[in-house]
């Protein structure tokens, strides 16, 4: 796996908007990217990857969905599942709604 750095740290739009109308007061996970925006960068992890090879997730995101998923002390299936199914989870890691997320196994 290559480490291709995810320059892209906005909130899609429309991810916004429905985690605003469904989360009126914010929650944990909102107001974590809200006050504390990126915890981690990618360029933390340069040295933990290849110059070749497949792209691989972005770092920042997977470190901060293990934080998550230790705070709700899921397993890594549920992790994925937050991660394509919780629109709070979309928020947090500046994905779109319709992201599809990642296998489990990353």
């Amino acid at each position: 796996m290559s480490l291709q750095s995810d320059t892209e740290n906005e909130i899609p739009a429309l991810t916004v908007e429905i985690a605003r109308a469904a989360f009126p007061n914010g929650n944990i996970y909102m107001r974590l990217r809200d006050e504390m925006g990126m915890l981690f960068k990618d360029e933390q992890f340069e040295q933990l990857y290849s110059q070749c090879g497949q792209p691989a997730e972005a770092p920042w995101r997977l470190s901060l969905i293990t934080l998550m998923q230790f705070m709700e002390d899921l397993t890594d299936r549920q992790a994925a599942d937050a991660v394509r199914g919780r629109i709070d989870w979309k928020y947090a890691l500046g994905l779109a709604l319709d992201d599809k997320g990642f296998h489990y196994s990353v």
